[in-house]
């Protein structure tokens, strides 16, 4: 018997830093691949394609806040999430979800935050496998000495999203 979260959605997008493929079930955003992904989204044939007029409501806001984000008119999302992981990803998954827009901190930070400061391999290796980067912002995690570090859509696409950050005006965006 199937239940609501057995039906995945999906769609693309375009964007500034290439295509974006989303995915989704009932219960959330469960993913995000870049177009030229080190590790390529491959498409399950019993997963469904919905187009942007007949999104799923995760996908369909999913697109909204992306496009926001990248037109500098959103600094944090707010939309459901479904990532799946271990426990241990899930609650670096949620400190990286903590990370301010426009702030870098290094993996041994986020080993530290999440109350594990001798973890920072395991952080990394969690951190890596995120299935939302951009939403869930693994992108401003680097290394200890400022070094741009792995990044599943590549570092260009790392420091891409690093200087949108870094190049939006301070202060409220709606003011």
């Amino acid at each position: 018997m199937k239940t609501p979260t057995d039906t995945i959605h999906h769609d693309e997008m375009a964007s500034p830093v290439g295509r974006l493929q989303l995915v989704a079930d009932a219960d959330g955003l469960r993913g995000i691949w870049f177009e030229h992904e080190r590790d390529p989204l491959v498409i399950p044939p019993h997963w469904i394609r919905v187009t942007a007029a007949h999104a799923s409501a995760p996908i369909a806001m999913a697109r909204a806040q992306l496009t926001e984000y990248f037109a500098g008119k959103r600094r944090q999302f707010d939309l459901p999430l479904h990532p799946i992981g271990t426990p241990f990803q899930l609650e670096v998954w949620e400190e990286l979800a903590r990370i301010p827009y426009g702030v870098t901190i290094s993996y041994a930070d986020l080993a530290h935050r999440i109350g594990r400061p001798r973890a920072m391999r395991a952080v990394g290796a969690a951190n890596g496998r995120n299935p939302l980067p951009i939403i869930v912002p693994c992108h401003r995690v680097i290394g200890r000495d400022g070094s741009l570090t792995g990044f599943s859509g590549g570092l260009e696409i790392k420091r891409l999203l690093l200087d949108h950050e870094h190049a939006a005006p301070a202060g409220d965006l709606f003011a």
